[in-house]
């Protein structure tokens, strides 16, 4: 049988979570590209008009102006993401809303050097082979089809605090899922369930970790520029994982239902370990020990950082030169730096710097001003619709703004200037909204995992319309989740929705 370890595979492979790789669309029919593009210059005229009449300052109105054009190249433009945001920064730059040095120094932020050192963490953990070892040790353990799709799931969810982003993590999961489908080749509605869980499972455990995706990091950096306050490793898992755990099973049973039947799912399995092409009898090996106390140490030093004050970033950089370090670590420096998603990073700081110039510039306001204005002073009504408006609005956005880190550098700036004017704490309002824009499951252009898992001539998946189903399936009950999470959950865990 083919060999599955996740060594043979590394991210670099078969997807990077940046925009580097083509854009996966559908292409986009000429009239609405010619509508959007019609909307977009009667939208810029109209900030032209507020620019002129005073309601907005030169700089709000340049920023308005980028960030109109920005949104449409992202959704209909057939240019890499990565260059329409830094083109977008650039112009920022030039025209005097972002000065030179805060342009260059978002590529020097703090969020870039935390992934960076994950990065190469996640390098040695997958040269090492210990995410195969744990998986033929979890997975071999399931005897019905349930059991599997759940074990599934834990494991799945282990790996949000050891690989940054979705798209590595959906290469880490991908031999595995290979190695399922090889085995159960035999049952056809089995391995489809399969092919829709993994996806689903990454996209959702997402939120339970700060670098489980791009825009989280976005989120917490624009929060710190607007209100002084960011969300830090520790309160993120704190809010994040319990709605990590329930959305991750929920979307596990969802997909088992949909896609088996009765008598499927009580049908037995057997899983040897070796079909995961690790010795049924193999302990962990020394430099895999080893790995699993770096990844501790690493996750500890990461939560307990109000205790010792030592700043994530440079925990994670120790990290990664304890990972790399010779006759010790697991992989080499050169190597591991190979795997880093550098278009990512790019993409990250060009996004970062329009996401402070629309909070500093007097943008953001103005957008919360003109889309909210009306419904403002209505008490406790009026908020309640908003935090609704704000979750539905995030979770549809992923049909028209593909990018995770894009959608969170679009919808959070004007989320937290708006929240105030309702009595809704800014930092519980840029949290839901970015929770609710994990769900990017109903196109295989809709995320890089949900692409990496249908069907090909080398991936047994699924096709579009079975995406459709678990879509309409299951964003109701995301829905529901978040705004539950957002009313009664989150505010007991120490943040209320409440200003």
């Amino acid at each position: 049988m083919t060999e599955t370890r996740f060594a043979t595979t590394p991210p670099t492979k078969l997807g990077r979570t940046g925009p580097s790789r083509p854009k996966l669309r559908i292409p986009a029919p000429t009239l609405p590209v010619a509508l959007s593009g019609a909307v977009v210059f009667l939208l810029c005229v109209r900030v032209v008009f507020a620019g002129v009449a005073g309601d907005l300052s030169f700089d709000g109105t340049v920023t308005v102006l980028v960030f109109l054009v920005a949104v449409w190249m992202w959704i209909f433009a057939p240019v890499d993401d990565t260059y329409v945001a830094l083109g977008a920064a650039l112009t920022l730059v030039l025209t005097g809303p972002v000065d030179a040095e805060t342009f260059t120094g978002t590529l020097g932020d703090t969020v870039i050097w935390l992934l960076v050192g994950s990065f190469v963490i996640a390098a040695a953990v997958t040269a090492s082979g210990l995410a195969s070892w744990v998986a033929a040790r979890v997975l071999s353990a399931a005897h019905t089809p349930r059991q599997l799709v759940h074990l599934v799931t834990i494991v799945l969810l282990v790996t949000t605090y050891a690989i940054p982003a979705t798209s590595g993590r959906a290469a880490l999961a991908l031999p595995v899922f290979l190695a399922l489908a090889a085995v159960l080749r035999h049952r056809p509605k089995l391995v489809l369930a399969l092919a829709v869980v993994f996806p689903s499972v990454i996209l959702f455990s997402a939120v339970g970790s700060l670098l489980g995706a791009g825009a989280h990091l976005i989120t917490s950096e624009i929060l710190r520029t607007a209100t002084g306050s960011g969300i830090g490793f520790l309160q993120w898992i704190l809010l994040g994982l319990p709605l990590a755990i329930v959305w991750s099973h929920i979307a596990a049973e969802i997909a088992l239902s949909l896609f088996t039947d009765r008598s499927e799912r009580a049908q037995p399995i057997t899983l040897s370990k070796n079909a995961f092409g690790v010795s049924s009898a193999a302990p962990l090996t020394r430099p895999q020990r080893r790995l699993v106390a770096l990844l501790g140490a690493v996750i500890v030093l990461w939560s307990s950082e109000p205790l010792h004050g030592i700043d994530p970033a440079i925990v994670a950089m120790i990290g990664a030169l304890l990972a790399a370090a010779p006759r010790l670590g697991a992989t080499t420096l050169p190597a591991a730096l190979k795997t880093i998603p550098w278009s990512l990073l790019l993409f990250m700081a060009a996004t970062l710097c329009l996401g402070v110039a629309l909070t500093t510039s007097g943008a953001a306001q103005w957008f919360a001003d003109l889309a909210f204005g009306p419904v403002r002073g209505m008490g406790d009504s009026a908020a309640t619709s908003f935090v609704v408006v704000v979750v539905l609005v995030s979770l549809v956005s992923h049909l028209v703004i593909q990018s995770r880190s894009a959608r969170s550098a679009v919808l959070v700036p004007i989320v937290i200037a708006t929240a105030p004017a309702f009595g809704i704490d800014p930092a519980a309002a840029a949290f839901a909204s970015t929770a609710a824009a994990g769900f990017c499951l109903t196109l295989t252009s809709s995320a890089k995992p949900v692409a990496m898992f249908a069907a090909s001539d080398t991936v047994p998946g699924y096709s579009g319309s079975h995406l459709l189903r678990m879509s309409a399936a299951l964003a109701p009950v995301s829905v529901a989740l978040i705004l539950a999470c957002s009313l009664w959950v989150w505010p007991v865990l120490g943040l209320s929705l409440h200003s």
